[in-house]
């Protein structure tokens, strides 16, 4: 007797399983490289110093002159 139908992978419903099984390894490496440089980015700020982040906020624009130069001389001391 022949049970193609129920047996075969390639017809019935073991197409869907295969299609499910492409669908959830695409969908896993896509989440591993959004994770990566989520967690990268996150990182690469932490590993600023106060005079790094004091020099951002003197190029933004945020603070003054005199200002960066007094906090600049405070971290220093």
């Amino acid at each position: 007797m022949h049970y193609a139908y129920w047996n075969d992978w390639y017809s019935g419903w073991g197409w869907f399983l295969w299609f499910a099984v492409w669908i959830l390894l695409i969908s896993s490496i896509g989440h591993l490289g959004y994770s990566y440089r989520t967690h990268r980015r996150h990182f690469s700020k932490r590993n600023h110093t106060a005079v790094d982040l004091l020099k951002e906020r003197y190029a933004r624009g945020d603070i003054s002159r005199e200002e960066f130069e007094r906090i600049k001389q405070e971290l220093n001391q």
